[in-house]
């Protein structure tokens, strides 16, 4: 029989090797947090190896993810089938065992973790689609959602501003499905003798406290019985839990064990031995014997809690064929089988309107529409929705438990993690907005969705100088071409309602990264023509809005000023120039198209304009040959009317028309 503290002894052993093989790596949290894995993953976790995918699972998140290599042991020992090769290739190019954990690459992994204290916001995120989705779909005898989401995190993770953010929001939802494992070692990067009262020093217990949730003290993290209480009791409790685990970081390594040095480096080989032999094992990655495997291996117990949930889950059908059919379509991320059809009928309406709307307000009748007809969608917004016309009249603010509209308040980046973690959880495609020039604090978040290329839209409105009086504290310069440099990352900056509708749709199908849309303030005029501008056309990121098969000049522009450069082409048509205006709602999309497209869109032989109310150097990529010229703000704004900035920085009809025919008298 394997005892408890032998089977943590393994984790250690299988890390620190795995860590010295690469000459890189974090030992100390793995060797420090071994104890309260073992009992978390062979006594409470709910999940099932032979299928990861499982949607009724237990979700496990690592928010201090430089400890991989104790999540990577779990998998291996547990039955996941990350073999013995792939744990000694950790590090290693291509391996599915890269230094932090990332999502998709390793099976079991539930989230990319990193940059600390984002995990723990995913595990919130995560643990609300549970409590809403349960909400949704459960009735009184079939629990067809139900599971508990675990995080770990260390100090490092509650430094970051963003666990005050997700921690205040799980308190004020009552998450009691979440429990937190605080890894409370005294240790970080800068402190070698275990103090870190420098830079660390509050009440961290009474801080959760106020933001509502339980705490259980004072755990011993290297006493099983005491892991054990703890676990029990967070498991009844009717809020989110926090258990503060008393570690030592590196623990057993005989030199460097409650240390700063045991946090970031291999403990060397000579440590390495010393480790092992205090910890008596005399058995090393290859020779692991057959009994650890049988302890840890959770395939048997999850095959016959998946097989009980499918059964539930074929009676469910049969008394709850509506909700049955959403669920089924929504675990299989498809949309409804006429989507495209509707889409397109919208379209048209909209098409024969021709109504002039701020592209925020095109947004909303499209959110009109669909929230309507998706119960999957998840909106939201950090405390702007009047400004960002985010809630519809199918929009219930989520208030204990259940809705479909989540007021995060102010707080952007916790919005954008926990986006990832309901985007994550598998059941619901989330949308959060604020202001553009606002992005930059979800910024790090909306870089791990590319990452992990899931479906998260982010609405950002007030895209330009535009907005007006608020001056250059909320005037987006900058935020548009950053966005646009994000691998994986579409972001849409429509014209009209038209483009917008497109946008939206684009942005819903999209299947393997998140997408932007950056909304204007200001009235835009509509422009799009059903029989120029078609949806298939739009789809490819650039098109032609003005058409002329032999050009003397492109105007190239998105969102607000394509509306300018089409105005601009008419009166030079006057003069018999012909003048293509390319509307360029998303960059990401066009630089996707075939050699041929884009050459034929922008032909190397013809002079071109850019013109944008942002900075400039991206738009070279499109105009920057000897004639061509690129228009926009490469300072920040000022405060006063949209109308009188945009003369101010001679984004004008007038000033674009005298640089056309700079180009075209030449």
């Amino acid at each position: 029989m394997v005892d408890l503290n032998h089977a943590s002894n393994t984790i250690r052993m299988i890390s620190a090797k795995c860590i010295q093989l690469a000459n890189s790596g974090h030992p100390g949290m793995p060797l420090g947090m071994a104890d309260i894995a073992t009992v978390l993953w062979t006594k409470y976790l709910k999940h099932n190896p032979s299928n990861p995918k499982w949607i009724n699972r237990d979700r496990f998140v690592l928010s201090n993810g430089h400890g991989s290599m104790l999540l990577y042991s779990l998998l291996h020992l547990s039955g996941y089938g990350l073999d013995l090769n792939q744990l000694k290739k950790f590090r290693q190019i291509k391996s599915l065992t890269p230094g932090h954990p990332e999502y998709m690459i390793t099976p079991g992994v539930e989230t990319t973790t990193g940059p600390l204290g984002q995990g723990f916001a995913n595990a919130v995120g995560m643990a609300l689609s549970e409590q809403i989705n349960s909400n949704f779909y459960n009735s009184t005898n079939h629990q067809i959602i139900n599971n508990n989401t675990y995080v770990f995190l260390g100090d490092g993770c509650l430094m970051e501003g963003i666990t005050h953010e997700a921690a205040s929001f799980a308190g004020l939802h009552k998450l009691k499905k979440l429990i937190a494992f605080w890894d409370d070692n005294s240790i970080s990067i800068d402190s070698e003798n275990g103090d870190i009262e420098n830079w660390f020093s509050e009440d961290v217990l009474n801080r959760f406290r106020a933001y509502g949730w339980d705490i259980v003290e004072n755990t011993d993290g290297h006493d099983f019985s005491k892991i054990d209480s703890a676990i029990k009791i967070a498991l009844k409790s009717s809020k989110p839990t926090l258990i503060q685990c008393k570690t030592i970081i590196g623990k057993g390594s005989p030199h460097k064990e409650n240390t700063g040095s045991a946090h970031g480096a291999p403990l060397g080989e000579e440590e390495l031995k010393l480790l092992l032999e205090g910890l008596k094992i005399d058995y090393d990655l290859d020779t692991i014997p057959e009994e650890i495997y049988n302890f840890f291996d959770a395939r048997k117990k999850g095959n016959e809690l998946n097989d009980s949930w499918d059964e539930l889950l074929d009676i469910y059908e049969r008394e709850n064929k509506e909700k049955f059919g959403i669920l089924k379509r929504v675990i299989s991320r498809k949309l409804p089988d006429n989507w495209d059809f509707e889409i397109e009928t919208l379209l048209k309406e909209i098409a024969l309107e021709k109504k002039d709307l701020a592209s925020r307000k095109s947004s909303q009748v499209f959110l009109e529409y669909a929230v309507k007809k998706l119960p999957e969608i998840l909106g939201g917004s950090a405390d702007l929705t009047p400004s960002n016309l985010t809630f519809t009249s199918s929009s219930k603010s989520i208030i204990n438990g259940s809705g479909n509209y989540i007021h995060y308040g102010v707080r952007e980046f916790g919005m954008s993690a926990i986006m990832n973690g309901i985007t994550l959880y598998g059941l619901n495609i989330p949308y959060g907005a604020t202001f553009l020039v606002f992005s930059d604090y979800s910024r790090n978040a909306i870089r791990l969705s590319a990452l992990m290329k899931i479906k998260v839209i982010y609405v950002f409105t007030h895209d330009s100088i535009g907005l007006g009086e608020d001056g250059p504290t909320h005037q987006p310069i900058e935020h548009a071409s950053s966005l646009r440099l994000i691998p994986n990352l579409d972001v849409w900056r429509p014209c009209d309602t038209y483009e917008t509708i497109v946008a939206w749709n684009n942005a819903l199908k999209k299947s393997d990264g998140p997408s932007c849309l950056l909304l204007s303030r200001q009235t835009l005029p509509f422009l799009s023509d059903i029989k120029k501008s078609s949806s298939k056309k739009i789809q490819k990121g650039a098109y032609a809005i003005v058409e002329n098969e032999n050009p003397e000049l492109i105007i190239i522009s998105s969102g607000s000023e394509v509306s300018l450069a089409v105005n601009v082409a008419k009166f030079l048509a006057l003069k018999n120039h012909k003048v293509r205006v390319v509307s360029m709602p998303c960059s990401n999309v066009f630089d996707k198209q075939t050699p041929e497209y884009k050459l034929n869109l922008l032909p190397n032989t013809v002079p071109k304009i850019a013109i944008e109310a942002g900075v400039t150097d991206f738009w070279y990529k499109y105009a920057g040959g000897k004639d061509d010229l690129v228009l926009g703000v490469d300072s920040f704004g000022e405060s006063g009317p949209g109308k009188d900035l945009f003369e101010h920085f001679k984004i004008t009809e007038e000033d674009l028309i005298k640089n056309c025919l700079k180009i075209l008298n030449k």
